[in-house]
């Protein structure tokens, strides 16, 4: 696979610190959705959904500090994303901690993403980038998500969670729908073969 001009040189590297702590919020997904849908034990699934959540940028932090940019790592990091986000909003969803339209316009717009991603670019060898925005948004989500189905759960702190979660979730939609648009323009421009994408 090659780069469509990220800006972080990649090494081949496979075991590193930053594709570990990928790996580790990956395995460590069947524990947070078991402990939300599990009666009880929901403040225990929400605290180790955002642990989760947060080593989203220590990864990438420990790997541009540590010089441990790696293929591998690109392509890990956002798979651990979207598996944490898509498996912490079933859970949510399951327990009525979190309406369905809201997952539903976090869940359709990865889908469609992925779709038109693998559709283009079938068989050309081209990875995109992720972008800061992205990334941003895929942050803001998951806040968003925690903090909205904490309020609904009834933990502590839950009107205050409930109020600031909804917030996040109007942020973070719009980053996420803008980030999209941006990724399809990528996705475009590889296909073309018209060169790196522009930073941003």
């Amino acid at each position: 696979m090659k780069s469509t001009g990220g800006r972080e040189p990649a090494s081949s590297a496979i075991v590193t610190v930053p594709n570990l702590l990928s790996l580790l919020r990956i395995l460590l997904i069947p524990a947070f959705v078991w402990l939300i849908v599990h009666r009880g034990t929901e403040m225990a699934g929400m605290l180790l959904f955002a642990g989760v959540a947060a080593t989203d940028w220590v990864d990438g932090y420990v790997a541009r500090r540590s010089n441990q940019v790696s293929e591998l790592g690109k392509i890990l990091d956002p798979v651990a994303d979207r598996l944490a986000v898509g498996a912490g909003l079933v859970a949510v969803m399951a327990r009525g901690a979190l309406p369905l339209w809201a997952g539903l316009a976090i869940l359709v717009r990865d889908a469609a993403v992925l779709l038109v991603g693998a559709a283009l670019l079938a068989g050309r060898g081209i990875r995109i980038d992720v972008r800061f925005l992205g990334k941003s948004a895929t942050a803001i989500l998951m806040a968003a998500i925690t903090w909205i189905a904490w309020g609904n759960f009834g933990l502590p702190l839950a009107e205050v969670a409930l109020a600031a979660g909804w917030v996040l979730f109007g942020v973070g939609i719009v980053e996420s729908y803008l980030a999209a648009g941006w990724y399809l323009g990528d996705i475009l421009r590889a296909r073309a073969g018209t060169g790196p994408r522009p930073p941003g």
